[in-house]
This record gives structure tokens, sequence and C-alpha cells, in this order.
């Protein structure tokens, strides 16, 4: 895994990097960020950044959820939202070198832990099978696909659907958990040179005193403690698999739902 004494290393020969990563302090004021910097090795590097622009006041609430069943096995379900103070498929404003959707600002439409559905329109349908239970996460996202970490631009519901096809909302989810969201998919040219990598804690946050999130990288080691935006640098042509855990201040698996999370990527030079 890598440590503080790499990043320490790094920091004395890289001031271009310094620049862009934060560091958190324990209760004791020492600084406890592990988060791995580039290394001259061209050994895949994880870099916090900075968020690239904030949205006061952008607010994501659902206005509504309904299920119909459909065939023998099967519910179709319908999302629509509320946004505010944010518009979708506008430009975000940014200096990150990564990929972006030219369709602009959306919703992360994140069923189960799955990969995402980006919206560019307040609305959106999914099959679900009968008699099941399902987490349905939802923010907002720059067009670069960074999530706005606030309370008020995001949405985690859990549901029902019984033999009928008929929805029952359940409780809010009070657990601390993890939703991934990038890196996804396939990355060519250009955009496999620095990969963003962005999650979404839902009631907890990350600290060097707490909980934090390992995130293993075709095998490689890196504890976050920051819920930042980071970027993956030096990864190699072909596929990836990153894996999101979270952990507590120990470094122990936090065990319950959406804790954990695999994804395989891929990266081609064309």
């Amino acid at each position: 895994m890598k440590t503080l004494t790499t990043a320490l290393a790094v920091l004395a020969v890289s001031a271009t990097i310094v620049s862009c990563n934060q560091t958190t302090k324990n209760s004791e004021g020492e600084t406890t960020d592990s988060t791995a910097l580039a290394d001259s090795a061209g050994a895949i590097a994880v870099n916090p950044l900075q968020h690239s622009k904030d949205f006061p006041g952008a607010t994501l609430k659902i206005a509504s959820i309904t299920s119909e069943k459909v065939g023998a096995d099967s519910a179709k379900i319908t999302v629509k939202y509320d946004v505010s103070n944010f518009t979708l498929t506008e430009q975000t404003e940014h200096d990150h070198h990564m990929a972006n959707s030219h369709e602009g600002q959306h919703i992360h439409f994140i069923l189960d832990n799955k990969p995402y559905a980006a919206l560019y329109k307040p609305e959106h349908t999914a099959m679900v099978p009968l008699n099941s239970e399902h987490y349905l996460m939802s923010f907002l996202s720059r067009s670069y696909h960074e999530a706005i970490k606030t309370p008020e631009a995001h949405k985690l519901i859990k549901f029902k659907i019984d033999a009928d096809g008929k929805l029952m909302e359940e409780a809010a989810p009070k657990d601390i958990a993890l939703f991934y969201s990038r890196p996804k998919g396939d990355y060519k040219g250009e955009d496999t040179k620095a990969l963003l990598l962005d999650f979404f804690v839902a009631n907890g946050t990350l600290s060097a005193d707490g909980h934090k999130v390992k995130a293993s990288i075709n095998g490689q080691d890196f504890t976050l403690d920051q819920w930042v935006p980071y970027e993956i640098l030096n990864l190699p042509m072909g596929e990836t698999t990153v894996k999101l855990s979270l952990v507590d201040k120990d470094g122990n698996a936090v065990t319950g739902d959406n804790v954990s999370v695999e994804r395989k990527i891929n990266l081609s030079a064309e």
C-alpha cells in the first residue's frame, strides 16, 4: 500500500504536484493523507484534485417515482426529478484534462450500485424484477462527470417492488454507504492519460481519523481519506480493475449494503 513516506518523497521533487493536492490532519495535527502521488517509476498513481466549480444552492429532488407491471416477471419504474440552481446540458467550466460529456451537465442515476445512467433530462425509466428490493442513488454531476458532493444535490432512497409490480418506498437508509461513479467504460486516446476517480459517500464522510475508501487498482492499493475528486495516472492500455471499499478508522472493512464495488474499464490508444 502506498504510504505517507512515498507521498513525502514525491513532494520533495515535484512542486507542480504539490500545488494540486491537499492533505488532512488528525487530532494531533499530524498530516495523514495516505493518497499516493505520482512517482518517477511510472507506477499507477492516484492524486486528489480540487473541485473545478462550486454550485451553491444546487438541489436535486425526486418529484415522483412510480411503477407498473410489465409482463410476467418485471416492473417498469419511472423517476421524475426536480432540479434547481443547476442547468442540465450546460458545459461546466474546468481546467481538468479528462473525459468530458459533450452533452453537458447531467444526473447520475445509480440503481443498486451498478454503472450509472447519465440523464440529460430530469426523468428516467428502468426495468426491475418483481419481488425485489433496491437502492437508488441520484446526484447532480458536472459535465466531466464529477459529483456535486452536497446534501442538497443528491437523493438516496430504498424501495421494494411486490408481486403485482407495486412500488413501496422504505425508510431512508441511515448507514454510511459508498456509491461508485467513475472511472467507467472505455477510454481512448488522450482520455487515457488521466482518468477521473469519483464516488459518492452517503450518510457519512471521510477523514484521517474516521472512515476512508480503499481503492484497489489492478491490485495496487490506495487509501483515500478525503472526499474529493481524484485523478488516476499511468494506467496501462487494456483492461483495468478498480475496486472501491469503505474501511473504518482502523482499516477494517465496513459491513453492510453498498460498502464495496468493483468495476472493469478498458483503455486503448485509438
